[in-house]
């Protein structure tokens, strides 16, 4: 399982970065997708980042405010969350592609994805 960190409590147009462990093997093999669940929602995806080549995709909500990358030295995938919303409120989730070392184009789907760990809850409040 991977383990999400980083949550907390930031303001309108602030920053937080979330971070997520995995195995080494993991890393290299499987795309690694972070998603999210907002009071009363379904987990939606937010960004994926292939083990492939790097390449990086991300939802329409999120384009130009949040990043995803990997640190390989240290086994972490990040996602730097920037100009936060309160619509950002969620808890977030990071998780494996079941197969793929790449991002698919069609995006991220829930059921594409697995070993999902414990999250970590953001929110977004002045």
């Amino acid at each position: 399982q991977l383990q999400a960190s980083g949550g907390g409590l930031a303001k309108p147009g602030g920053s937080l970065r979330l971070s997520c462990v995995a195995s080494k093997s993991t890393l290299d093999r499987y795309a690694i997708g972070w998603f999210r669940q907002a009071p009363g929602e379904e987990l939606r995806g937010v960004a994926c980042i292939s083990s492939r080549d790097g390449s990086k995709r991300y939802e329409d909500s999120v384009k130009g405010r949040f990043t995803i990358s990997r640190d390989k030295a240290k086994n972490t995938v990040f996602l730097q969350m920037n100009s936060l919303k309160a619509e950002d409120t969620a808890v977030y989730y990071c998780a494996t592609d079941r197969w793929a070392d790449y991002c698919r184009e069609y995006g991220l789907l829930v059921a594409d994805f697995q070993s999902w760990g414990r999250g970590t809850l953001v929110t977004v409040s002045s």
